[in-house]
C-alpha cells in the first residue's frame, strides 16, 4: 500500500473514501453471495472480514498519526 500524506479534513475525507471503495470491492463480494444464498455461516464470516478490514484501516490512519 503506499503512503498517503494528510493534511486536512479533506484529505481524510477523500483517503477514507478510497479505502471504503477498497474493502468493499475487496471484502464486499463474498458478503453478498454469502446474502444471496442465505448462509449464515458464510455472513457471519464475511462480515467478521469486513469489520477487520474496517478496522485495519482505522488502526493505520491512527498509527500514521503517531510520531515514531
Amino acid at each position: 500500500m503506499e503512503t498517503v500524506e494528510i493534511n486536512n479534513r479533506s484529505d481524510f475525507a477523500l483517503w477514507a473514501i478510497e479505502r471504503a471503495r477498497e474493502i468493499v470491492t475487496s471484502e464486499g463480494a463474498a458478503f453478498a453471495m454469502a446474502a444471496r444464498e442465505m448462509d449464515e455461516e458464510a455472513l457471519v464470516s464475511t462480515a467478521t472480514a469486513v469489520g477487520k478490514a474496517i478496522s485495519d484501516a482505522m488502526l493505520e490512519v491512527f498509527d500514521g498519526l503517531i510520531d515514531e
